[in-house]
């Protein structure tokens, strides 16, 4: 088959054709924007804008390959091997939850609330390390430590955190089953840990289960809050009185997370709805 891919202009006309099936014009208008950015890294806005500009035989068969592993259903995070998270270049593999724009809210409200904060930030899962790595570039004073039970994960944050050029540091832990190495006490801690209840997966995108890791997302029915009250039964050790605690939640969990958090002796408890107007974060502070 002839592929008709000489100019810049050429890109989304092709998306289109070759991608019909699984994304509408708007859609593919974006990924040609992406791709485009992709393929032209390094070079100036003025050839990534023109229209007209040439493709080389290796960027045409890039385009291609794209394409191809587009089809397949994988995120396009995932076949081009990076996102954009709160300003930062996040790169992704399957051994990550791509990042969503619910967690960088998540990270908004912790950046507008401690901006001067000075002290210690746990980051409970640190997957790609975009929480670490972000809180770590718009709060300067503060020292990021990461913890995650995959090796895999940690290499992903890892890297992200040297293209970001930020020090965080990423340590191997279980959050059920926590070893607690530290002599000094975090004055924040935040999580966004597995929420997804298993009898939620009906109604998830076949691209999220097919192709994100589902150990990263997804909980008992029976025990959905599982991680949460691990984070808070170690928070009484390694969180300093008055210190806070910010999550990313289900949101069908919000009066549950609440009432956990009471358990735990936390005051100023808050759920805060996310852009989409759902329960999607708890924040609260540990009593003196």
């Amino acid at each position: 088959m002839t592929v008709n891919l000489l100019t810049i202009k050429d890109i989304r006309s092709y998306l289109d054709k070759e991608l019909k099936d699984l994304y509408d014009h708007n859609e593919t208008a974006f990924l040609s924007k992406i791709i485009t950015k992709t393929i032209f890294a390094g070079a100036g806005l003025h050839e990534i804008y023109n229209p007209g500009n040439s493709l080389s035989a290796v960027q045409k068969s890039g385009i291609i390959n794209y394409v191809d592993e587009l089809k397949k259903g994988k995120p396009y995070q995932y076949v081009l091997g990076e996102t954009e998270f709160y300003n930062c270049i996040i790169k992704v593999s399957p051994a990550v939850l791509i990042p969503r724009p619910e967690t960088e809210e998540l990270v908004d409200i912790i950046i507008k609330e401690n901006r001067n904060f000075k002290g210690d930030i746990i980051d409970f899962g640190s997957g790609s390390g975009c929480i670490a790595i972000a809180l770590k570039r718009h709060i300067p004073g503060a020292d990021l430590t990461s913890f995650d039970i995959s090796d895999d994960a940690l290499r992903v944050a890892e890297l992200n955190a040297s293209i970001n050029n930020v020090n965080v540091r990423f340590e191997k832990n279980d959050i059920l089953n926590f070893q607690n190495q530290s002599k000094s006490k975090a004055g924040i801690i935040v999580s966004n840990p597995p929420y997804v209840r298993n009898s939620e997966k009906s109604g998830m995108k076949k691209n999220v289960l097919d192709f994100e890791p589902g150990a990263a997302l997804f909980v008992d029915d029976n025990d959905p809050l599982i991680f949460y009250r691990a984070i808070l039964e170690i928070s009484e050790n390694i969180l300093q009185p008055g210190g806070k605690v910010y999550f990313e939640i289900n949101e069908a969990l919000g009066t549950e997370m609440k009432d956990l958090l009471k358990q735990y002796d936390y005051s100023c408890i808050t759920i805060i709805k996310d852009l989409n107007d759902r329960d999607r974060f708890a924040k609260a502070i540990r009593n003196e």
